[in-house]
């Protein structure tokens, strides 16, 4: 049965409201009971308690901020009356946490993928074409668009696509590496079957020494294509496209084990109830695909600001702790490098669906994380090498985070939101809602609601809906809604000069 509001831990002296709350209307939850003093937005909360000048406000049983003045009972809580705790850079200590020891599951679980010839998986057989510059995007966009029409007799393509971008050229140091190191790590995505290195022939990134980064695609097939070295390179792609669907279609889906997934975590657009259905599942179903032998990835470094303890007690070793910290306070550097608030979180659309403080939202946030231990940390764009959760160096931006989790070797990235996005990656980009509003409303973005959880489906029956539909993607038996729409992006971390 839905419940008026949730308090989500005994500590609290908040509770969150479900739907939109009428001043003077009584709100009961278990024992918690109060009456609204003013009309409060759904995902938003309420006062359970007085909650004096300078007191803690307390969530998920942490301190997410606190109190700038005198609060009722009843009052609505949030950014008019609610402030940061958070400042300035910190020091931490390793405090390893007994870590739990993980149940084994019952069963194992498959999916249909590619078995790759370096014993790699994927889980789509695409063609990419990746240009080494955005000088070519329009020519990279016409060779797939062409190609596509000419491969409707593949039974064993699932497509060729091209992913614009705006670098390359007139690039410096840091960001020509950044550049470097996400395109070649999608060069090597175990998605892409073969690939089609596009470039044009006069940029920083040249193809020799974007070649030399790349090295031996183990996992299938690459081409370099000059289109300044060519007549028509719009032909030349074309023939060299149809070598690789030859090649391509040399592969068959066979049954994998789940252990063999890397999935990426990531939350975008959120509200006051991503921390209590989306993210919680998605720690759910990591907790399990864990058990099973699998691997996730959790990025968006600002948002564990304030919950980054968390994290770091949960670490496998001293050295994995250490890394953690480097991640965290790095991260924070970068906004004070640039003279800008580390703790600017959240943001405005957060703020309208309940989110007050950054400690709120990176309370919700890693919690997409379950609570595995975390067995490694890896630099932007760097590629996963251990099982397990592993944390992700980049930005809370979407189109970047989920483009950074691609480039590590996500094979799907899961992505809760409150508020919908229609945004895709360049690998299946599953959407998870967090009420069911939104699920309703926008059914060509999203692929599951997780806000049936309020209205009183248990966590482990999602769960295990989520992973019967998580097999279906990985299988390919189902499309998720950005490959229906084909809403493929991607976005490159910058930090730098263009010359």
């Amino acid at each position: 049965m839905k419940e008026p509001i949730i308090k989500i831990n005994e500590l609290d002296n908040v509770a969150v409201v479900i739907d939109e709350a009428a001043q003077g209307q009584e709100l009961r939850s278990g024992a918690a009971a109060v009456t609204p003093l003013e009309n409060i937005p759904a995902g938003h909360k309420v006062a359970l308690q007085p909650i004096k000048e300078g007191e803690d406000i307390l969530k998920y049983g942490n301190p997410i901020g606190h109190a700038t003045r005198d609060i009722k009972t009843g009052e609505w809580v949030h950014s008019h009356n609610t402030k940061t705790n958070l400042s300035g850079k910190l020091e931490y200590t390793y405090e390893p946490r007994e870590q739990a020891e993980v149940e084994k599951p019952n069963e194992e679980l498959s999916f249909q993928g590619y078995r790759r010839p370096n014993g790699e998986v994927g889980i789509r057989n695409e063609i990419w074409i990746i240009n080494t510059v955005g000088c070519i995007n329009k020519s990279a966009e016409l060779l797939a668009d062409m190609a596509t029409k000419e491969l409707q007799d593949s039974d064993e393509v699932d497509g060729v696509y091209h992913f614009p971008h705006p670098f390359g050229c007139s690039q410096l140091g840091d960001d020509l590496t950044n550049t470097q190191r996400v395109l070649s790590s999608l060069v090597l995505h175990p998605n892409a079957v073969g690939v089609v290195v596009m470039g044009l022939g006069c940029e920083n990134n040249t193809i020799k020494s974007f070649q030399e980064m790349v090295g031996d695609k183990e996992n299938g097939k690459v081409v370099y294509l000059g289109a300044q070295d060519v007549e028509d390179e719009i032909e030349e792609g074309l023939n060299l496209i149809e070598e690789l669907v030859e090649y391509a279609n040399g592969f068959k889906r066979e049954p994998v084990p789940v252990s063999e997934l890397k999935v990426g975590l990531k939350c975008g657009g959120s509200d006051g109830f991503s921390g209590i259905t989306g993210n919680p599942l998605v720690g759910s179903f990591s907790n399990r695909l864990i058990s099973h032998g699998g691997t996730t990835i959790l990025t968006e470094v600002p948002e564990m600001f304030g919950a980054e303890k968390l994290l770091m007690n949960r670490a496998e070793s001293e050295s994995v702790f250490e890394n953690t910290v480097k991640l965290v306070n790095d991260f924070k550097q970068y906004f004070l490098d640039h003279d800008q608030n580390v703790y600017e979180n959240p943001s405005p659309g957060n703020k309208d669906g309940g989110i007050t403080t950054l400690e709120e939202k990176s309370l919700g946030c890693v919690q997409k994380g379950g609570n595995a231990t975390v067995v490694d940390v890896l630099e932007y764009a760097g590629r996963v090498k251990k099982k397990g959760l592993n944390l992700l160096q980049g930005p809370g931006n979407d189109l970047v985070s989920v483009t950074n989790l691609a480039a590590a070797g996500a094979h799907i990235v899961l992505f809760t939101t409150g508020r919908g996005t229609p945004f895709g990656g360049p690998v299946p980009t599953v959407k998870i809602s967090t009420n069911s509003a939104l699920a309703q409303k926008k059914k060509r973005w999203i692929d599951f609601n997780a806000g049936e959880f309020v209205e009183g489906k248990p966590l482990e029956t999602l769960t295990d809906e989520f992973m019967d539909e998580m097999i279906a993607w990985a299988s390919g038996t189902k499309e998720t809604r950005n490959e229906m729409y084909n809403f493929k992006e991607i976005a490159i971390f910058k930090d730098g000069v263009i010359l």
